[in-house]
């Protein structure tokens, strides 16, 4: 019987993360299709269309989209609609999340070394975290608060989407060669992921 229990949980940690992503993968394509798919059929004689055209064109939207965004000008429009949601209630914590989540998973507005060890006083604990403000900027709401020699890190949680910012004096810090990416994923899992290091396959 224990093996039997065994080999159905390992069969669920094998299975459910592809089940859970390709669902999720499946879910995007369709929204994607489904909002889409009736103005190119608008455009285009019905006979033209195709299954997956919609997605092929969100695709070369992004493309544009990104791509436009090197100039000041387009770059100011395409980030417009944000800036409305972000003065609306009730959007306005939803959206800021997302894109707080995606910027930090994605790096943005990380510098190289951003990634460093939190040693706690008087402890040999050290906790992974992210550098995200540095003392010393005027211009800026949390750099104003703190001192030219401090750091403020983020610590996230494990099994959390959470965490703690935290202002420390730099030499409680050391740098670890990580990409913000990679830290979260490594303390989100707990230290139980892939023990694959960075670039392995």
């Amino acid at each position: 019987m224990k093996v039997i229990i065994k080999s159905l949980l390992k069969g669920l940690v094998i299975i459910l993360p592809l089940v859970i992503t390709i669902e999720l993968l499946r879910w995007l394509l369709q929204t994607v299709e489904a909002w889409l798919a009736p103005l190119l059929q608008l455009v285009l004689p019905g006979e033209w269309y195709l299954p997956g055209m919609a997605i092929l064109g969100f695709v070369l939207v992004c493309i544009g989209v990104g791509y436009s965004s090197r100039w000041p000008s387009f770059d100011w429009l395409w980030q417009l609609p944000g800036k409305i949601l972000m003065l609306l209630p009730g959007t306005k914590q939803v959206y800021g999340m997302l894109q707080d989540i995606i910027d930090v998973m994605s790096g943005k507005n990380f510098a190289d070394g951003s990634v460093v060890m939190v040693k706690l006083p008087s402890t040999e604990i050290e906790l992974i975290g992210i550098v995200t403000k540095q003392g010393g900027n005027a211009g800026d709401r949390m750099s104003a608060l703190m001192q030219e020699e401090q750091l403020a890190v983020f610590i996230p949680m494990a099994y959390n989407v959470g965490g703690y910012t935290i202002i420390i004096p730099r030499s409680c810090t050391r740098n670890i060669e990580m990409k913000p990416a990679e830290a979260l994923q490594l303390v989100l899992s707990g230290g139980l992921g892939s023990a694959k290091g960075p670039g392995k396959i």
